[in-house]
């Protein structure tokens, strides 16, 4: 009967499931790092711009231009390392749920694979949605790079 729970399961099958859920174990400690170093770099994001915000009482008119277009620079890569870290946490509780799936297969009598394989597409859509948003908030932080002197008028 389909749903219905079975406590006899074999050690065999609890052992399989066991073997099935080691390939997305393994990717949730992929996600843990990521996230780590996502939420290391909002971080670091956060304290360029309480440092600039602390700039900007003694800054004169022209300094505080300047601090207010890399205070929206820092604004816009805030958020898109906060949408990588919840599209990558999202991830990680997709693949959870995947692992939680192919346990049940051993202890309810119901056809799982279908779910498993749309909440492991939702994981690896939700993962390269991180992805992307790190890649953009990336090519922002490298396109606000400045090296030496001030250029003005282009030069």
């Amino acid at each position: 009967m389909w749903g219905s729970l079975d406590f006899t399961v074999p050690v065999t099958d609890v052992a399989h499931a066991i073997q099935l859920s080691l390939g997305p174990v393994f990717l949730l400690n992929g996600l843990g790092v990521l996230l780590a170093m996502l939420t290391s770099r909002l971080a670091r994001i956060v304290d360029r711009a309480r440092v600039l915000e602390a700039r900007l009482p003694q800054a004169s008119e022209e300094e505080a231009a300047e601090i207010h277009r890399y205070l929206a620079i820092t604004s816009r890569r805030g958020r898109l390392m906060n949408r990588a870290i919840t599209l990558g946490t999202m991830a990680a509780l997709l693949v959870a749920l995947v692992v939680v799936l192919l346990f049940a297969t051993a202890f309810v009598k119901f056809p799982f694979g279908a779910s498993i394989a749309l909440v492991f597409i939702g994981a690896m859509l939700a993962l390269v949605g991180a992805l992307w948003c790190f890649l953009i908030e990336v090519r922002v932080a490298t396109a606000a790079l400045r090296f030496g002197p001030s250029r003005k008028n282009g030069n």
